[in-house]
């Protein structure tokens, strides 16, 4: 087929999708306009469908006939309380928490916890949620950018690995990324780069080389997606082999990049250079091993829109009722803004009222809109400052913009009370170009904390409670090295950003120093 054949042919495909998006618009419209009658009826057709599983005999679903009845048949639940039902499912046993044969399960080994999660990942799961959720981000790009153009081209999205389990041999497990590669429509494939075989392969160091010894030789690259560490990792090494000062001189048709994972903001910087040009979009998606939750529907406001029909029940715990014996959770149409909130979910892969260990922010409740405010585990409160992930994002993004500086990767943890000290937080930090005078960066990136939150604030006051926080410089590449130490490269694996412990503080000193 001749060139002017392959781009015509290539333009009627992008056409007949955007035809698709458009439908699918008006779905994200519907629940938009009623979220509380779409949520309701999806929680009633979860607990319908599920009611003759094992979890749905052994919880009276047949006779649950109200939102009452259900809090009070399915309390909340941690992993831990799930995972006698998802071993049973990994051996192969049908209808247990959900319908049917669940052979796949995502692999996620959390941020605070060394134990892997095993995640079951329906075709309900995959088809409605992540799949469905995927779509949603396309479409939502395409109403906030006309000129979308992403099956003109090829789209980068460097996923985790595969593999198997001596005991559980018929389940297929990995990040939920490499699942969803694995399981990827047709019309996908067609514009997916790089190959499956090169995409799945387990070593990542060997897949970014191979991705990059293939993807340096094109021109044809439209969008990438994916955690900003390993994608800037690649993109580095493709500017290596290519002689080129930026992407766009190597991919001239980048439209947009796809982000989640992490906060994206003290990576903001970094994509600009690398990505130089006004045009270029930016779209954050909320894609967690357990489901596809949210994606930005306006590319000038940071937060995202929820997304109400994709499986997924959702219910709201104010931060103090975790760990209350009886905890006040609220549906959808109970939450406020600017409150932090765990989120509980149920879901059709059958995780039942589910606590899914993030916390999040309304910003709208015309539509729901929601910030990640971060984690239930990761935050420090030793001291009664109350700090969030979001917090901490924020004010290291304004002090970088001040500075002029990049940040690679950072860490925080607490500095204890001692007999001669006050207390304090220690951030240990990886800089791409750091600044001219670290004790002024620190002294100003505590300012812009006590700016963000006005427990961290109150506690600073005069010095009375904590005192200015420490900051420690690693060496370029420190934080790579040691989650490689610990075999936690890949998409799963993100460096704990919060920790109301110094666990990880001094495991990376440590390192540094041996």
């Amino acid at each position: 087929m001749g060139i002017t054949k392959v781009k015509k042919s290539k333009k009627i495909v992008n056409s007949l999708v955007r035809s698709y998006l458009n439908y699918r618009f008006k779905r994200i419209a519907q629940f938009m306009e009623y979220p509380g009658q779409v949520q309701t009826m999806l929680r009633k057709s979860l607990i319908d469908q599920a009611a003759n599983t094992v979890w749905g005999e052994t919880h009276g679903y047949a006779s649950i006939k109200n939102y009452s009845d259900f809090t009070q048949r399915v309390p909340i639940q941690s992993y831990e309380d799930l995972q006698p039902y998802i071993h049973r499912m990994m051996l192969g046993e049908p209808n247990v928490l959900w319908p049917g044969l669940t052979t796949h399960f995502a692999k996620s080994s959390g941020t605070t916890n060394a134990k892997s999660k095993y995640i079951p990942t329906s075709k309900d799961g995959f088809d409605d949620c992540h799949i469905q959720g995927s779509w949603d981000s396309v479409a939502l790009f395409y109403q906030l950018r006309p000129n979308a153009a992403l099956f003109l081209y090829k789209n980068i999205i460097l996923p985790g690995s595969l593999s198997k389990i001596p005991q559980y041999p018929d389940a297929i497990v990995g990040d939920i990324s490499a699942l969803m590669v694995e399981n990827m429509p047709a019309i996908g494939r067609v514009f997916y780069e790089p190959s499956v075989e090169i995409a799945l392969i387990e070593n990542w160091e060997d897949k970014i080389e191979r991705t990059a010894q293939l993807l340096s030789k094109r021109d044809d690259i439209g969008m990438f997606g994916g955690v900003p560490t390993w994608n800037l990792i690649l993109f580095r090494r493709i500017l290596e082999l290519s002689g080129k000062d930026n992407l766009l001189e190597v991919w001239p048709n980048l439209q947009g990049y796809f982000h989640g994972g992490v906060g994206f903001e003290p990576y903001r910087k970094q994509f600009e250079e690398l990505i130089p040009s006004p045009d270029f979009s930016y779209l954050e998606i909320y894609n967690a091993s357990e489901g596809f939750f949210a994606v930005q529907n306006d590319f000038s406001e940071n937060d995202m829109l929820l997304l109400l029909d994709n499986g997924v029940f959702f219910e709201f715990m104010p931060l103090s009722e975790i760990g209350s014996s009886s905890p006040i959770v609220l549906q959808i149409e109970d939450v406020e803004l600017g409150k932090d909130y765990a989120v509980i979910i149920s879901t059709n892969s059958g995780l039942w009222r589910y606590e899914l260990g993030d916390t999040v922010q309304f910003t709208s409740i015309k539509p729901y809109k929601i910030i990640i405010s971060g984690r239930t585990k990761q935050f420090i409160n030793v001291f009664g400052e109350e700090l969030m992930v979001h917090n901490a994002e924020r004010a290291l993004s304004e002090t970088c913009k001040e500075f002029g500086v990049t940040i690679a990767e950072y860490t925080v943890g607490p500095r204890y009370f001692t007999s001669k000290e006050k207390g304090g937080h220690h951030w240990v930090v990886e800089f791409e170009r750091p600044p001219d005078d670290l004790e002024k960066f620190a002294d100003v990136l505590d300012g812009n904390l006590q700016k963000v939150n006005s427990d961290y604030e109150a506690k600073r006051f005069k010095g009375m409670a904590l005192e200015r926080l420490a900051l420690t410089q690693v060496p370029t590449n420190t934080f790579f090295d040691w989650m490689k130490s610990r075999n936690k490269i890949g998409n799963q694996n993100k460096v704990p950003r919060l920790s109301n412990s110094r666990e990880y503080v001094d495991a990376i000193l440590k390192f540094v120093g041996e």
